[in-house]
């Protein structure tokens, strides 16, 4: 399949669920916790460097925004969890905002969760790991940061991100640098096969 990458738009920006799109396109949704790199692996997805906003403060994504590529699928950018320093409130209107995008898995083709390599996954990280689950739809664990590990750290660093989230043996766990670029092509793989038409 081939898709031009660098024909990547911004769509629109949901604040509620009135917004999300229904348009039959493949939604490949993103998520991970406010400081965990989610943008910069976006941006290096794509080959852009400021596509997706890069916040000096986690936590800047507060909507579902969608972004529409080469006219073929749309890359879903969910909001940050975990660490933004924001009211209750704000923070409880983004989880009901997830939510209710969960809770319609038929809008979800692939999930694409976004963890830190050089940590064990925290509560949040397994509750959103749930999440997608529960959706029933394939997902991939894109292990970020990797440039920061030693080579002899990478893979026990993968074990103990399948093993703390409980993974599946087919939930691929992508070893992934936003900084350098590695992992960005097997992770265009699982979203190409997951996005063309059968």
């Amino acid at each position: 399949m081939a898709v031009n990458l660098q024909k990547t738009e911004f769509i629109l920006s949901a604040a509620s669920p009135k917004d999300f799109l229904r348009d039959g396109l493949p939604q490949v949704a993103f998520a991970g916790r406010s400081n965990v790199g989610k943008s910069s692996v976006i941006n290096r997805l794509l080959n852009r460097k400021n596509f997706a906003r890069v916040g000096a403060a986690p936590g800047k994504t507060i909507h579902i925004n969608y972004f529409k590529i080469d006219g073929t699928f749309y890359l879903v950018d969910l909001p940050g969890y975990g660490y933004a320093k924001v009211s209750k409130s704000e923070r409880d209107r983004w989880g009901k905002l997830m939510e209710t995008y969960f809770a319609h898995p038929e809008l979800m083709t692939l999930g694409v969760m976004i963890v830190d390599a050089r940590h064990k996954p925290t509560a949040d990280d397994c509750t959103m790991a749930q999440w997608f689950k529960d959706t029933g739809r394939p997902m991939v664990v894109v292990a970020n940061k990797l440039d920061k590990l030693k080579k002899s750290e990478v893979q026990p660093s993968l074990d103990r991100v399948r093993l703390t989230l409980e993974l599946e043996e087919d939930v691929p766990v992508i070893p992934f640098s936003a900084e350098k670029g590695d992992g960005r092509q097997e992770l265009l793989n699982v979203i190409f096969a997951a996005v063309q038409p059968n």
